[in-house]
């Protein structure tokens, strides 16, 4: 580029320091790195230092970017001394006329955190009738499957279970054996110390198999299954395939929420009852290598130590978790807007609320349900 480069020199003079400027501040020089890593500490310094003066007759060519730059630089207001060419002054004048200073940020007073506060509610209260239209639907959906279960989506019903149950299972099993692993080796340091070693059967049991075996699946299906039920539903909005429904005579929820309830419902227990599985023999194995108790004891010792209520609470709870995850995440999927930022908003949205929620009902099952199996 002929163009000089732009150049900003702080000068001492007699009567106080001056800022003087050369080179071509236009667009296209200042947008190289080091030009504009050069004269952003260049105004950085004439900004904290007292100056008198400014000197702009040196510059060969000035654009309406580097005009914003100096006016900006200046503070939206014009130098005391100025040094510049009629056509510059003409730049500056131009953009310093134009610029709008940035909006004052609002002041939150009690009106206005009564009112945000409205409008949580109010979007809260939107969500909730939402999913309760959902719900209704659900159960009217099921009535009309059991009138004539020849004629359901059975086809849909299969290829959700193999996506949402069969693919799930490697990780699943993963995660399951290594939290198990990690259970164990954590607890064995404590039992130790009160020479309890067998009690960590007990433990291990009650943890896994009444708690964390089926959250542990439940939040690994709400971010797994449920984000992809929310972006398979948006893309159809998104590529007007929902509208195209619509226009058929096809119900909706008929097609595509009852299906995917219905594989959730009959995957999630079972997907439970597989990662606590993994989950004690990880620990089973861990207890061997640190406790010496051996998986032999474990499985001689596992029925006394755990009834079978924890189990039959645990199968029941992945239900009732399964079911909030396939809802919230056809909820969301079906208010996306037909944007591609929609899209993602409510996907992101309907694994939060999917996890949150199953973390919720577990908290509610654990106090009502406190006297099952205990």
């Amino acid at each position: 580029m002929n163009e000089p480069a732009p150049t900003l020199i702080l000068q001492a003079n007699a009567d106080g320091r001056c800022a003087v400027l050369g080179g071509c501040w236009g667009a296209a020089r200042l947008a190289e790195p080091a030009n504009w890593s050069a004269i952003e500490q260049a105004l950085c310094r004439c900004q904290s230092a007292a100056l008198c003066r400014w000197d702009l007759s040196g510059i060969k060519r000035l654009d309406h970017t580097g005009a914003q730059l100096l006016w900006n630089a200046w503070g939206h207001q014009w130098p005391a001394q100025l040094t510049l060419q009629p056509v510059q002054r003409a730049m500056l004048a131009r953009v310093a006329q134009f610029t709008t200073p940035p909006p004052k940020p609002p002041r939150l007073n009690l009106l206005a955190l009564f009112m945000k506060l409205g409008e949580a509610i109010w979007v809260l209260l939107d969500h909730a009738k939402g999913l309760l239209k959902l719900m209704g639907q659900l159960l009217l959906d099921l009535a009309r499957l059991l009138r004539a279960p020849r004629h359901g989506p059975w086809r849909d019903v299969s290829g959700n279970l193999y996506h949402i149950g069969a693919t799930a299972l490697p990780i699943t099993a993963l995660v399951g054996f290594m939290i198990g692993i990690v259970l164990a080796y954590l607890m064995s340091r404590q039992l130790r110390q009160f020479g309890a070693d067998t009690f960590i059967v007990n433990i291990l049991g009650i943890a896994l198999i009444r708690e964390l075996g089926p959250m542990l699946a439940a939040i690994l299906i709400a971010g797994r299954s449920g984000s992809a039920i929310t972006a398979q539903i948006g893309v159809m909005r998104v590529t007007e395939e929902l509208d195209a429904m619509r226009v058929m005579g096809i119900a909706k929820g008929y097609r595509l929420v009852l299906p995917r309830a219905i594989a959730i419902a009959i995957a999630m227990p079972l997907i439970a009852v597989w990662t606590t599985a993994a989950a004690m023999l990880g620990g089973m194995l861990a207890a061997d290598l640190v406790l010496g108790v051996t998986p032999a004891f474990f499985f001689a010792t596992l029925p006394d130590a755990v009834s079978i209520g924890n189990l039959w609470l645990g199968l029941g709870k992945s239900v009732v978790f399964g079911q909030l995850i396939a809802l919230i995440a056809c909820h969301y999927g079906l208010r996306v807007k037909p944007n591609t930022e929609s899209l993602g908003q409510g996907t992101t949205a309907s694994v939060v609320t999917s996890i949150t929620m199953v973390l919720l009902v577990d908290a509610l099952f654990a106090v009502v349900f406190k006297n099952v199996g205990l």
